[in-house]
């Protein structure tokens, strides 16, 4: 990885996981992960402790997620 160099864009390629944590590191208040392990099992961890919280922001992740997703039609 150390060939790699992160541009800090919006990619349309997918990414290997070690590279969006590491990427993160250093730069995040609170984190929320959510994913499929290497079984296909579901993983989920959230550094907050308050239920209410993880979901708010979920949800405005999942509204930048569609207004992204509206920009990229109107291109």
């Amino acid at each position: 990885m150390s060939n790699v160099i992160p541009l800090g864009k919006v990619t349309h390629l997918d990414l290997s996981p070690d590279q969006v944590l590491h990427g993160a590191m250093g730069e995040l208040s609170a984190l929320v992960i959510m994913a499929w392990d290497k079984d296909g099992d579901l993983y989920f961890a959230s550094t907050m402790s308050d239920g209410g919280e993880v979901l708010w922001l979920m949800e405005q992740c999942k509204k930048r997620l569609l207004e992204s997703a509206k920009e990229e039609e109107k291109r």
